[in-house]
């Protein structure tokens, strides 16, 4: 199950990728683009702190 899960959460985010590509402004690729980056700095940032 868990793996269905996971493939189903990537696909929805490749399809938010493919959307906003296609959307063809801009604006939306560039901020889609940053949040991805943002989000990746974060994450590696939030896993190294110990709990």
């Amino acid at each position: 199950m868990g793996k269905t899960v996971s493939f189903l959460y990537e696909l929805a985010r490749t399809a938010n990728d493919i959307e906003k590509l296609a959307s063809g402004d801009p604006k939306r690729i560039a901020r889609r683009a940053k949040n991805k980056y943002i989000g990746r700095k974060l994450i590696k940032k939030v896993w190294k702190i110990p709990f």
